[in-house]
């Protein structure tokens, strides 16, 4: 499901996709991963639950948990997230002096886009977004996300629980993670 369905359910578990441009590693080529700690931090301020998450070189996994205290939709979470990332990517990029890839994202955008002040393309217009309506729904895309650095060509770490953009070693061998709830919480 995409960003066009507005998700309004409270007091419920989201699985959520959001993926770079073309699928290019902006969040690594950027070293942008702190920025999606800084957004960790501000969620946790609005009363969403960070359940699990696994921040990859060019794409987001994450569980979250809406509470009823929180008073925007999963979807407006997310394109305050996106938008406050995309910004610290495109610092990252011009830091680094990727002019090409700076380029290549300016011109990616549409007459609309610019008509709104976009200047760059960083993330798929969309994002996924699917209620989990089980412990098993959330387990299984627990799992899912926590594998995701040593599936396919990615080998991102020797094992997963390595993999230090993701929530596995708090799940896996208990070790602390401040931004993150146990789901067993609200079970």
């Amino acid at each position: 499901m995409t960003t066009h369905k507005t998700h309004e359910s409270k007091n419920t578990f989201y699985f959520v996709t959001f993926t770079c441009y073309q699928w290019l590693n902006l969040i690594d080529q950027s070293d942008a991963y702190h920025s999606f700690y800084k957004w960790f931090d501000y969620i946790k301020l609005i009363k969403v639950h960070l359940i699990g998450y696994v921040i990859m070189p060019n794409h987001f996994h994450g569980i979250f948990y809406i509470t009823d205290d929180c008073a925007d939709s999963i979807n407006q979470i997310l394109a305050n997230g996106k938008r406050f990332i995309a910004y610290d990517i495109i610092k990252g990029l011009k830091k680094k002096k990727k002019e090409e890839v700076l380029q290549y994202l300016s011109r990616e955008i549409t007459e609309k886009e610019k008509s709104r002040g976009k200047r760059h393309k960083v993330f798929k217009t969309s994002s996924d977004i699917k209620e989990l309506l089980n412990i098993k729904m959330v387990v299984t895309k627990l799992e899912y996300v926590h594998h995701n650095p040593c599936q396919g060509s990615w080998k991102l770490a020797n094992q997963f629980i390595d993999y230090i953009h993701s929530s596995a070693s708090f799940y896996e061998i208990e070790i602390p993670n401040e931004f993150v709830t146990d789901y067993r919480k609200f079970y």
